[in-house]
């Protein structure tokens, strides 16, 4: 469990216990193939704009499988059925779920579980038990504009009663219970509603990113759980915001590592001019610079986990700059990624162009690069 008032430990309190996770991950993640079978499912409609309406890729039984490993459990607190485990660990599981661009509610899960750890109310709890039994949760508040605080949700609540549209919300389709922002009289508190309930509507929106869904929760009086009074609400986002950005920042870099690892190993093999590309400096520095990008920004993430799980004071700044080193690295790697790998990397046979998508899509959540050293210069 974390502990703010902790010494912070060396190498970011990644140890033999995170490395056997990963390891574990990895294993399991490579027998299953995701991109393979989200290749098969949406054969058809991989044009967001064109032609039938994508729904989001889904394993089930991998979801199911993965709940029984105890990973959507990994921080949910002891009382509630969980491993109590901290981000730095979450962190180890978020970066290989990006290294494979799998298709899971996985990660929004862990962010969700984060965010409800800190509103620490009965009714929280209970949401963190179904997590710990295998449901998948997301969360939301932003307006169609696209805010990045809770303050301005268009929800709102009366009478115990949601009206209104959170947009861009994650892995929705493949959600069992989402956790609202909603504006009361006196401020904005959470809620939570069950994603088939009376009264809540999934819309679907196009993306390019084939390995996740986003859409929008219509909500036309639905009834939902209070989870934290007004006065709380906003103060859960805030402590809960380090680990909601650092978690997405850990993505990214798992992302990011396989294009560059696919990029390196392609530029040994692809021959031009009799030698590989890699011999030539126009290739050999980009990738040279990849590399470095992608380690500033896994670095800056573990940081970033590390002080959350035991020097909170600094968790924020740390946060803002883990998730703005992904989000430019995510630009750089999968423009660069793509680019190198010819023309066979704009192709649907190429997996590349999955990452590049996933990348860029991330890129945005919770705000690019600019957003998060604009937030940063503010906390300074």
């Amino acid at each position: 469990m974390s502990n703010s008032n902790q010494t912070q430990p060396k190498d970011f309190g990644y140890g033999e216990e995170q490395d056997m996770l990963k390891n574990a991950a990895q294993r399991f993640i490579s027998d299953l193939a995701p991109l393979e079978a989200l290749r098969k499912d949406i054969a058809g409609t991989e044009d967001p704009y064109l032609g039938e309406e994508r729904r989001g890729f889904y394993d089930a039984d991998a979801w199911r499988e993965m709940a029984a490993l105890g990973w959507s459990a990994l921080a949910v607190p002891e009382r509630c059925g969980g491993a109590e485990m901290g981000l730095v660990t979450a962190v180890a599981l978020a970066e290989e779920i990006g290294a494979a661009a799998m298709p899971t509610p996985l990660t929004s899960t862990l962010q969700s579980t984060f965010l409800l750890r800190e509103m620490a109310t009965p009714e929280a709890d209970a949401v963190l038990s179904r997590i710990a039994e295998g449901a998948a949760v997301t969360w939301a508040f932003s307006d169609a504009h696209g805010c990045l605080h809770p303050r301005d949700t268009s929800v709102i609540a009366e009478q115990g009663r949601l009206s209104g549209t959170a947009h861009f919300v994650q892995d929705l389709q493949k959600a069992d219970v989402i956790v609202v922002a909603a504006q009361e009289d006196a401020g904005v508190a959470w809620y939570a509603l069950d994603a088939g309930g009376e009264g809540v509507a999934l819309a679907a929106d196009r993306i390019v990113d084939l390995t996740r869904d986003q859409g929008r929760v219509i909500l036309e009086g639905a009834s939902g759980t209070r989870l934290t009074d007004a006065a709380a609400g906003l103060a859960a986002y805030d402590a809960a915001l380090p680990a909601l950005l650092t978690l997405l920042a850990a993505d990214i870099a798992g992302a990011a590592e396989w294009v560059l690892q696919a990029t390196a190993e392609y530029a040994k093999t692809r021959q031009q001019f009799d030698r590989p590309i890699g011999f030539f400096q126009a290739v050999k520095h980009p990738i040279v610079d990849m590399m470095i990008a992608a380690d500033q920004s896994r670095s800056l993430v573990y940081a970033a986990a590390c002080a959350f799980d035991f020097d909170r004071e600094d968790a924020l700044r740390l946060a803002l700059l883990a998730k703005s080193s992904a989000s430019d690295t995510a630009g750089f790697c999968a423009n660069r990624g793509t680019q190198l790998h010819g023309g066979i990397g704009f192709t649907w046979e190429s997996d590349v162009q999955i990452y590049h998508k996933r990348l860029m899509h991330a890129q945005q959540l919770l705000g690019d690069g600019v957003a998060q050293r604009a937030a940063l210069a503010a906390l300074l």
